[in-house]
């Protein structure tokens, strides 16, 4: 026992001792390269069939017209490599086919390589004139000596392949005639050859009819697959142009708006801006040309100034609107305090409103704090105070109030004014540069509201509007939160 004892723990040691990871790795190493290998030779594979149907094309050709081409070419070239290994393999088995035999099998060898070369030369119809007519004449020249082997389906796919590559009519019904006449003749009528290959050789006999399907349904394959590559980038072209299209559209409407507006604009403003050049013009001319006493020109002096206040207010609203064309895109949200900035607005606009003796009140949240762009939101609060003081009547009530809610900054800017109509809401909604006479005979553009509307737009806001004749309007937007 003790021996056996020693000699297994001697085998054990010698089995432990044997290095298994060196052929573990050679054998991983191995397989690695051939791995590799196969890989190489399948993108070389890949790249000599696209340079193969590529023969020939052009720039100039349309997408169907390079498709059909490398299908074309393909053929050709799968043709060739048959023409070479059909002959190849028959001379191996020792095959004693007669002379004409190998000839026929050696011509599609020949042919597509004629072919291919003139594709290559760009004499792309002489091309398939060649194929349509050399493949069923050399065939049928075997036929008609005695020479049968089984190649006879050879024609339905001449005839298949001529409907879908020959454009012209006539030549495509001759290809047609002639590879189904052949088939005809030579295959149904013509029964006695003096040389059989299924008597021969039963084998090579089924290969060729089977080669001769395959032919069939690989070209039938290619040409279903590319006609579905070809639809569906003509799906894609027509998404594409439909988009476009809808984006022109859409553009156009811009355009067309954008020409409107500016129409409206400029006739508001050439109208508009005579009357306080007029005001100053007749000022000044009566103070050079008649010696006019301080307190008539003391009493003018109102009259021009309530004309510039506007022209300024217009201006500003003007140039405003020029950046925000020409920069349609550029909004540049910060942290906005809008309790302070609605103090500073309110001092600014107090000579309007004291003038009118309008008491205007603030009623503001603390920490209000938006996210948004700290110049647009001070022209939109300028205009809808400045409106409010313009349509409230003397001794009249303006409350403006700020509040942070879970939906955002609610702004609003309540007066007790004329309020407005459903038909002047209407107008105002529309965009409309739609304007009236204030309570003291002020004037007004309507560009102020399009620019509250726009501003607060770009801003993640949105302007409502509530009104009563007689009974004042309220004028709110809420804007986003902006952490304090």
């Amino acid at each position: 026992m003790k021996f056996l004892s020693q000699k297994s723990l001697l085998i054990r040691n010698r089995i432990e001792s044997i290095d298994m990871e060196r052929p573990v790795n050679i054998i991983d190493r191995r397989l690695t390269q051939f791995n590799a290998g196969i890989r190489s030779t399948g993108i070389t594979a890949l790249r000599l069939l696209g340079r193969i149907k590529a023969i020939g094309i052009l720039d100039s050709m349309d997408e169907y017209e390079k498709r059909k081409l490398g299908i074309f070419n393909q053929l050709n070239f799968f043709q060739l490599v048959t023409g070479i290994l059909v002959p190849m393999a028959g001379l191996m088995h020792n095959e004693k086919l007669p002379t004409l035999a190998w000839l026929v099998a050696s011509m599609p060898a020949f042919i597509s390589v004629l072919v291919l070369w003139l594709n290559g030369r760009q004499h792309h119809h002489v091309a398939l004139i060649t194929y349509f007519v050399l493949y069923p004449v050399v065939t049928c020249i075997a036929y008609l000596s005695g020479i049968n082997l089984g190649v006879e389906l050879s024609f339905v796919l001449y005839g298949i392949l001529s409907v879908f590559f020959l454009q012209d009519i006539s030549q495509m019904l001759f290809a047609v005639g002639l590879s189904m006449v052949s088939y005809f003749v030579l295959a149904v009528l013509c029964k006695s050859y003096t040389y059989q290959l299924a008597t021969a050789n039963t084998y090579f006999y089924f290969f060729n009819q089977v080669l001769a399907i395959a032919f069939i349904f690989y070209g039938l394959f290619l040409i279903k697959k590319e006609n579905a590559g070809y639809q569906y980038s003509i799906l894609q072209q027509k998404e594409e142009l439909a988009a476009n299209e809808k984006l022109q559209k859409k553009q156009t409407e811009e355009l067309t708006q954008l020409n409107v507006l500016k129409s409206k604009l400029f006739s508001v403003i050439a109208h508009d801006l005579k009357s306080p050049m007029y005001a100053l013009r007749n000022l000044f001319r009566n103070m050079q040309q008649y010696n006019l006493p301080a307190q008539e020109i003391k009493a003018m002096v109102p009259e021009v100034v309530n004309e510039l206040t506007y022209t300024t207010s217009l201006m500003e609203n003007l140039l405003q609107w020029a950046r925000s064309q020409m920069q349609s895109d550029s909004v540049k949200p910060q942290l906005v305090d809008v309790a302070s900035l609605m103090t500073e607005i309110a001092k600014l606009l107090r000579l309007q409103a004291e003038d009118k003796k309008i008491s205007v009140e603030l009623d503001a949240d603390e920490n209000a704090i938006a996210y948004a762009d700290k110049d647009m939101v001070n022209l939109v609060l300028r205009n809808l105070l400045s409106n409010a003081i313009k349509f409230t009547p003397e001794r009249g009530l303006i409350s403006m109030q700020v509040h942070r809610t879970p939906q955002g900054i609610e702004v609003s800017v309540r007066d007790s004014g004329m309020g407005m109509s459903e038909d002047v809401l209407v107008k105002i909604n529309q965009n409309n540069f739609y304007t009236s006479k204030g309570t003291a005979n002020e004037s007004g553009t309507g560009l102020g509201l399009v620019l509250c509307k726009e501003f607060l737009g770009r801003n993640g806001g949105k302007l409502f509007i509530e009104s009563e004749p007689g009974k004042g309007s309220t004028f709110s937007f809420t804007l986003p939160v902006g952490a304090a």
